[in-house]
């Protein structure tokens, strides 16, 4: 893999890792994690795109900014995108999806999306669970706010959870703990605009499990909705994190709509 990067609107130097051939694929991660969380489905994708992983801000290799804004986020998107010299599909999970689909507001380079599970709408976390979070950031309890983030807010099994624990992206996921809080506040703050999106010309996939949370179906269905050229995909037996649980149908669902798009 290769370490590129570009200078946001903002002065933050936005940092991707680079590999596999073909059409530009930008992979934008959710919060807590960074450009690894997409470790399991990389081989079967670097198969058919040039792959771009980004790390958001306040992570990995990328820089940050003493005042966080939800905008920066995709403003930091958009200049990724402009800076690979040809037009390239965003995929995007959770609040990455969020960012995906604003981003492509601000760039004339995305040629399709692919949103999983976009964090808008009612998919936010209850304020009483981010005043949790932000507790245990103070106590120091890195470990306590990337496991509530999973259980409580993602909706993954708590057995899931356990597993990832071992893996090294759970270091990286605790690097960027600080990051979580002031993500779902940026969320919670966050209203989803339907007349914004009516003329975007850009096909999208917006991908859901049956097995997620009630608030993210709702998410998906408005984000469906207020897109002229969209369609929704359900993973049968999949929760929020289908890139684990289910790489192949996962991988499967995306190299389909990217291979016509």
């Amino acid at each position: 893999m290769c370490l590129e990067r570009v200078t946001s609107r903002d002065g933050t130097p936005i940092a991707w890792w680079r590999s596999g051939e073909g059409p530009p694929l930008v992979l934008v991660h959710g919060t807590s994690a960074d450009h690894s969380r997409w470790a399991p489905v990389l081989p079967a994708l670097e198969q058919h795109h040039t792959v771009c992983a980004i790390d958001r801000r306040g992570r990995g290799a990328s820089g940050d900014a003493t005042d966080y804004a939800l905008e920066r986020e995709f403003e930091d998107l958009a200049a990724v995108v402009d800076a690979l010299g040809e037009p390239a599909t965003l995929l995007g999970h959770s609040y990455g999806g969020l960012c995906a689909l604003e981003a492509t507001l601000l760039s004339r380079n995305v040629r399709a999306l692919v949103l999983y599970e976009p964090a808008i709408g009612m998919a936010a976390a209850r304020p009483e669970v981010i005043e949790r979070l932000e507790t245990l950031l103070r106590a120091e309890d890195r470990d306590g706010v990337v496991a509530t983030m999973g259980r409580e807010v993602a909706g993954v099994p708590p057995e899931v959870v356990a597993a990832t624990r071992s893996l090294p992206v759970w270091q990286a996921r605790m690097a960027a703990a600080h990051t979580i809080p002031r993500e779902l506040r940026a969320t919670e703050a966050y209203r989803f605009d339907a007349e914004r999106f009516r003329e975007l010309p850009v096909p999208t996939l917006v991908l859901r499990g049956d097995a997620s949370p009630a608030d993210y179906r709702t998410a998906v269905e408005a984000v469906d909705e207020a897109l002229p050229d969209s369609r929704i995909v359900v993973m049968p037996g999949q929760g929020h994190v289908a890139m684990d649980t289910g790489t192949d149908l996962f991988t499967a669902e995306v190299l389909r709509f990217t291979a016509g798009a």
